[in-house]
């Protein structure tokens, strides 16, 4: 498990990347870049993860992400049959006077509130969505110029949701990046015995405290909430793998079975009993 920069390019004859469907369910991708995303996934139940926000979305999801904000991937753990668009572009993908003509003003606030991150429901989730799935098909004008029909949808509507709560403002520099590898890498070999965050902290030759404030600015995440998260995307694969609740609870770090179920509760929005039987073929 990394917190990975994510190496973005414009594709052929275009200004922007368009992703469908990648297929990354399997993999926990806990990443960032300093490119735009929009998201939008249909057919699956799963985890919306965005900075400091954890909540659930049934069914669909429709999220515009600005720079540099850590997110996990939105088709983690979904098992079922789902389509998935990703637009990622940077925010002087069509120049950088761009955003300075009056006609795109809408637009321009769109971005800036994207800073955030922001989620979209209703009506606006269910048209914006069948355009993103159209976009691939078109030719190079014709994209680009839905893709600024459904930025001036979203930046007029009012099914809006704001996730993060505060921008990302600067990206994470190379010592940063290395040192928390680090931190994942010893997550990873060790989260099935009990950690001591004092042996984490040395391992980045940092005191505690500086560990705690370096760890939470990176992730927007405490160790322990990022921990428990680890812990918890781990029994989710036993558990899909026919370990029961005690065994998935205990091979994935957790040392009480009440302590377990709440954890899991809390990132899922489920028990472990409720996601295995969903699971189950």
């Amino acid at each position: 498990m990394k917190l990975a920069l994510e190496q973005i390019r414009p594709d052929t004859d275009s200004s922007f990347h368009i992703l469908l469907t990648p297929r990354l369910s399997d993999v926990f991708l806990w990443h960032y870049h300093p490119e735009y995303e929009i998201v939008y996934i249909t057919g699956a139940n799963g985890t919306r993860h965005v900075g400091d926000h954890i909540s659930r979305y049934e069914g669909s999801d429709l999220v515009f992400i600005g720079p540099n904000i850590p997110h996990l991937n939105f088709d983690y753990g979904v098992k079922t049959d789902h389509r998935k668009v990703v637009v990622q572009l940077k925010e002087s993908f069509l120049g950088d006077q761009f955003w300075q003509a009056p006609e795109f003003s809408a637009i321009a606030r769109l971005f800036e509130m994207a800073r955030t991150g922001i989620s979209f429901h209703g009506e606006t989730k269910r048209t914006v969505g069948e355009r993103l799935e159209a976009l691939a098909t078109l030719p190079p004008f014709e994209r680009i110029m839905a893709l600024l029909t459904i930025f001036q949808q979203l930046a007029t509507s009012t099914d809006v949701t704001f996730l993060h709560g505060k921008t990302v403002t600067n990206a994470y520099n190379l010592k940063e990046q290395q040192r928390l590898k680090r931190t994942y890498q010893f997550i990873e070999d060790n989260y099935q015995r009990k950690l001591d965050i004092a042996e984490v902290a040395a391992l980045t030759n940092l005191t505690i405290a500086a560990f705690c404030r370096y760890f939470k600015r990176m992730t927007h995440l405490t160790f322990t909430q990022f921990l428990n998260q680890y812990r918890i995307s781990q029994a989710q694969k036993l558990l899909i793998l026919d370990s029961n609740v005690t065994e998935a609870c205990f091979a994935s770090g957790f040392e009480s079975l009440s302590y377990f179920n709440k954890i899991f509760r809390r990132v899922t929005g489920e028990n472990p009993l409720q996601f295995k039987k969903r699971h189950q073929v």
